[in-house]
């Protein structure tokens, strides 16, 4: 072992002592009680909302935001925050807007961990507006099914987003390792992207355009219709079952295989490298498929619509209902 090794270990070691040292100083402070250091720095605080307002804006770092029916007719928004870094309510220009606390600079905090949820619930009085923006790194978003929308527009780190909610014009949700739940709503067209986040669609249904963007993540779309649907994705698998596509269904995958039960489309385009595509339609469809290396077992039927499903080394394997 060289010097330089040594050393680094050295230093390394007396960091830990010192952490340590520190630790134990602040944990003898307190008794010992890992609850209290929580009450130190952080307090739930009510926003009382007197303005009318149509739509609304939220930015947020780690809290999980939440939206509950008002049981009193009024507006107010409760936030669990640091007690030294208060967020900002505000309603401007008919938007409610919740701000993230103000930036003072940098700065270094020992033993910044808290044992309670940094959280924004907002307790609205009607069921429906115009548009809601979330902008959230970290902390999860739910969106519940007593609200009505225009426009949803949620964009997260690794937060999941859990929306019910539907929305008239459109549903836009973007998530890098986040996952992303949709169930049991209607939209004008939906827009999900993900990187190696998951995402669920179930009982769904899209006026118009149905676009699952994913990386690594994994997609299963359950009860699904929809004008037309096209996703693309690299390794993340896309599991389809009773998804009905008025207009075209278009998928790309990499690695990832394309399973479908039930499904249907007036026409379908499909391709992929080494994933498989298994799985049965609904209707007859004429086939146009080809595979370098993989086995190809479909029906050798004339009439339908155009389904072409192309691969390098993945199987395809495709059936009709009822045949």
């Amino acid at each position: 072992m060289n010097r330089a090794v040594k050393f680094l270990l050295i230093v390394a070691l007396c960091l830990i002592l010192i952490g340590g040292a520190l630790f134990v100083g602040v944990m003898a402070k307190h008794n010992w009680d890992l609850a209290s250091l929580n009450k130190d720095d952080y307090e739930t605080r009510s926003y009382p909302v007197t303005e009318d307002f149509r739509s609304i804006d939220i930015r947020s770092d780690t809290e999980n935001i939440s939206f509950v029916p008002s049981d009193d007719g009024t507006c107010r928004v409760e936030i669990t925050e640091k007690k030294e870094e208060p967020h900002t309510v505000t309603v401007k220009d008919g938007t409610l807007r919740i701000g993230k606390p103000n930036e003072k600079g940098w700065s270094i905090s020992f033993f910044s961990f808290s044992f309670s949820v940094p959280k924004i619930t907002v307790y609205l009085p009607k069921t429906e507006y115009a548009a809601l923006f979330i902008e959230e790194s970290t902390g999860k978003v739910d969106i519940p099914a007593d609200f009505r929308f225009e426009r949803i527009d949620v964009t997260a780190e690794t937060g999941d987003v859990d929306c019910r909610a539907p929305a008239s014009a459109s549903i836009g949700i973007r998530t890098s390792t986040g996952d992303i739940r949709l169930s049991d709503l209607s939209a004008g067209t939906i827009g999900i992207t993900v990187s190696t986040g998951r995402v669920e669609l179930r009982g769904i249904a899209c006026e118009g355009e149905l676009n699952v963007q994913v990386s690594t993540g994994r997609a299963e779309l359950t009860d699904v219709s929809c004008g037309s649907l096209v996703s693309y994705g690299s390794t993340g698998g896309l599991r389809m079952k009773n998804l009905i596509a008025s207009g075209s269904l278009t998928v790309e995958r990499s690695t990832g295989d394309v399973r479908m039960e039930a499904c249907d489309a007036a026409e379908l385009e499909i391709g992929t490298d080494t994933g498989d595509v298994t799985g049965s339609l609904r209707s007859e469809k004429v086939f146009l498929v080809s595979s370098d290396t993989g086995r190809i077992r479909v029906p050798e039927s004339v009439t339908g619509g155009k389904c072409k499903i192309t691969t390098d080394t993945g199987d395809i394997t495709v059936s009709i209902e009822g045949n």
